[in-house]
């Protein structure tokens, strides 16, 4: 299996992706970035201030496997530079693609590492 369709449930549930869970609407959006492909593997998240703005680090890890789930890899790892994030009461700041973990035996795996910059808006 390639997602976790209970975390997809709960994600998709009206009201999740609003408040004071950024994570949560975050995590959603890489997923569905994933197009339905991803293992979450890891989600960390730090708490990130400047002299004149807060918000949050996360890094996420994200497991790609089988030939079909490679290219939908590609796809997060071409759109997600200029991806427009959705996430009520944030601004994305900063999202990149840290490192890549690739082997094609005994099936072809991506592990995608991916830091994101969240700013509280407001």
């Amino acid at each position: 299996m390639q997602h976790d369709p209970a975390l997809l449930r709960i994600l998709r549930q009206p009201g999740v992706r609003k408040g004071r869970r950024p994570w949560l609407s975050l995590l959603a959006t890489l997923l569905e970035l994933g197009q339905g492909r991803a293992e979450l593997v890891r989600h960390s998240e730090h708490s990130w201030a400047s002299a004149t703005f807060a918000g949050t680090k996360h890094c996420v890890e994200l497991a790609f496997t089988g030939a079909e789930a490679l290219e939908a890899a590609e796809s997060l790892i071409a759109a997600l530079p200029d991806h427009e994030f959705d996430l009520p009461g944030q601004l994305v700041a900063d999202a990149c693609l840290i490192s890549i973990e690739q082997a094609m035996l005994p099936q072809p795996r991506m592990v995608l590492k991916i830091e994101v910059l969240l700013l509280e808006d407001g």
